[in-house]
């Protein structure tokens, strides 16, 4: 099999033409930041994965394609990987990263996980940071249990609550001393990084869209949010809780940056400086589920 790029017909929802137009660029800025953080908390989670060679994944929100390589390794030449995101930017990033690579059982398509996904395929589906976005996460959740072979199983890595999750909270505090929050008719990323961070809550979607079997594993890790300082401000007021805040405060937020930067300042060097960069504590949930035999 060779490595391929799909696209799905049909027209984008709003959601995804956010996502497009507005987010991905900011994600490619701060790839170094995300994928770096973000790989702390998969690394923690991939050797209990039941994923065998030969196996048939599906990695949901594949995003820059880095989890959806490593499945790629896993499973062998007798296996397949499918990545599926709705970004073409991120798209893109997977498929040079996948050409360096020399696997040639990775693919990648484009599509939204909430209206479509291949059918009784796969013998494991996977999304790292991914389902919390979901507009419709019942209807997510139950195309990821679709795509499924009877019996198959799946596990999705999402943040708990903003307490456990510093790294995202503390810097939409700070700004929050200075702009409004968010209106109402704020263009989103979706419900947001903690809208499964309630076990009873999520376990409960879960249940509505056919899973059984279904666990919760707790991973804490340090996440770097910047190499130094500045970058860490600059990723902060673009990118998650406080960039949201920031990006929809508009000229208020331009004419008040150097207020809000400073204090960022003051807040970031009270975290865990190291050589290579500014950490801080991080925690997510590992759910893991089965598709019930047909």
């Amino acid at each position: 099999m060779t490595a391929t790029s799909e696209t799905t017909a049909g027209g984008d929802t709003e959601f995804v033409r956010f996502w497009n137009d507005v987010l991905a660029p900011k994600f490619i800025r701060f790839r170094h930041v995300l994928v770096g953080g973000l790989t702390q908390h998969s690394e923690k989670v991939f050797p209990k994965l039941p994923v065998r060679e030969g196996d048939r994944v599906l990695d949901v929100g594949c995003g820059f394609g880095d989890t959806a390589i490593a499945f790629g390794r896993i499973v062998g030449p007798k296996g397949e990987v499918v990545g599926i995101d709705c970004c073409d930017a991120f798209l893109a990033e997977a498929e040079a990263d996948l050409a360096e690579s020399g696997l040639d059982n990775v693919r990648f398509m484009r599509g939204d996980a909430e209206i479509a996904l291949p059918e009784g395929q796969f013998d494991f589906v996977f999304a790292r940071f991914g389902t919390m976005f979901f507009t419709n996460p019942v209807a997510g959740l139950r195309n990821m249990r679709r795509a499924l072979k009877p019996g198959g199983r799946m596990a999705h890595i999402v943040w708990r609550d903003a307490k456990d999750n510093p790294w995202l909270s503390m810097a939409k505090d700070v700004v929050l001393q200075f702009l409004p929050p968010p209106g109402e008719d704020a263009r989103t990323c979706g419900p947001g990084p903690f809208s499964m961070a309630d076990e009873a809550t999520t376990r409960k979607m879960m249940e509505i869209a056919g899973y059984s079997d279904i666990r919760f594993e707790r991973v804490d890790a340090e996440v770097k949010i910047g190499q130094d300082v500045q970058d860490a401000i600059a990723f902060t007021l673009a990118l998650g809780p406080a960039g949201e805040v920031f990006r929809e405060a508009g000229d208020v937020a331009e004419a008040r940056r150097g207020e809000i930067e400073a204090a960022l300042a003051e807040a970031i060097r009270k975290q865990k400086v190291k050589d290579d960069g500014i950490y801080m504590d991080s925690s997510s949930w590992v759910i893991s589920a089965r598709n019930p035999e047909g």
